[in-house]
């Protein structure tokens, strides 16, 4: 009889404890293994229950025999000219999804994805062609950077180095999908890459991007504490409703409104506005006004990134000048608008060129 062995990588402490129950002899002992494998699985990356030196060599093979330590595959990896790293990663179903490493001077960013594909069709975003396919559960967000972390081999680094510099210092959830659509398994998969005991990134160094689902963003700032960004991108229902197609149903002022509540919100953690830059579509010096009215009173800052074209796209990247002064006129109204410098271009790996060929695949076919 063949045993169906469980992945423990991107579990929970709880559910992990429940999994271990049948193979130990009270609470204590449970809570004593489950602090083991947290330790060799997210603070040492460890990939063999054999080299699990402070367990038993008994309980290991107990391990060996029911459960794995799998990650996500990469299928591809593509290294651009300015050293962006997007890496095509298979699922146990055969979904594709795409994440994005960004290395910085002083920090480097790991965008992840929440869905294989998305629901949100935006007009100038290439997942959007892609439609949606399924959600991605907690381990798989978790198992994201588990994976990161093995390919730039964080682990031995973070052991080697004293003051501890990783790689990997910030997680923007802006990769494929519309993560507040997944808010459950997104919000499974944040506690254990926040939690101190393990991969232990700090809520202020991950954010969350949302077009604006709005009934959950509340529950980002309440539950999760992570920083929060909004798609944003016009300044009148004509054009957003063009450009993000969620407009329809919770269009700008119900938005805006829904910002201005938000826990935790001040000018220490502020709110940032996603503004891509499109070329005589939403980039006039009156949309910039009237973008600094539409903020006014929400601690925030202006990120204004340049259109990525994508194969098939009809929209152009607005010209240097317009951006500048665009820029200017929010720089003038007290507020922060750096101009997001693509990145991974050549390998469209930059904001809005993810896709995966992944399609839908019928339950009775999925290999899980």
């Amino acid at each position: 009889m063949n045993i169906q062995k469980i992945n423990l990588v991107g579990l929970d402490k709880e559910t992990m404890s429940k999994l271990l129950q049948p193979f130990c002899e009270n609470g204590q002992v449970i809570k004593m293994r489950v602090s083991q494998l947290w330790d060799w699985i997210y603070t040492k990356g460890e990939t063999d229950f054999n080299k699990m030196t402070n367990i038993s060599k008994n309980f290991r093979n107990i391990l060996v025999n029911n459960f794995l330590l799998n990650r996500l595959k990469i299928r591809k990896k593509l290294i651009s000219e300015d050293g962006t790293k997007k890496y095509l990663l298979a699922l146990d179903d055969g979904n594709l999804i795409e994440t994005v490493f960004i290395p910085e001077k002083d920090r480097g960013t790991l965008c992840i994805s929440s869905q294989v594909g998305c629901t949100l069709n935006c007009s100038f975003c290439f997942t959007g062609t892609q439609g949606l396919v399924r959600n991605l559960s907690g381990p798989e967000i978790v198992q994201q950077i588990m994976i990161l972390r093995d390919d730039l081999q964080e682990w031995e680094k973070i052991r080697e180095s004293k003051n501890k510099r990783r790689s990997i210092s910030n997680i923007v959830l802006m990769g494929m999908g519309e993560p507040l659509y997944n808010f459950d398994e997104i919000k499974k998969g944040l506690m254990i890459i926040m939690d101190e005991t393990g991969i232990s990134i700090s809520r202020k160094k991950i954010t969350l991007s949302t077009s604006g689902v709005v009934p959950k963003i509340g529950l980002v700032g309440k539950e999760i504490g992570c920083l929060l960004a909004i798609s944003f991108h016009a300044t009148t229902d004509e054009v957003r409703n063009q450009l993000v197609p969620l407009n329809k149903k919770w269009n700008i002022d119900c938005l805006l409104n829904a910002l201005r509540s938000y826990p935790g919100l001040s000018n220490s953690e502020r709110i940032t506005f996603e503004y891509v830059m499109i070329d005589n579509v939403n980039d006039t010096e009156e949309d910039a006004r009237r973008l600094v009215k539409l903020i006014s009173g929400i601690p925030s800052k202006i990120n204004l990134i340049p259109f990525n074209p994508w194969p098939g796209s009809h929209y152009k990247t607005s010209g240097f000048d317009r951006i500048n002064s665009f820029a200017e006129i929010i720089k003038s109204a007290g507020y922060s608008s750096p101009v997001r410098t693509p990145r991974g271009k050549d390998i469209l790996a930059a904001c809005g060129q993810l896709r995966s060929d992944s399609k839908k695949i019928k339950k009775s076919q999925r290999n899980v």
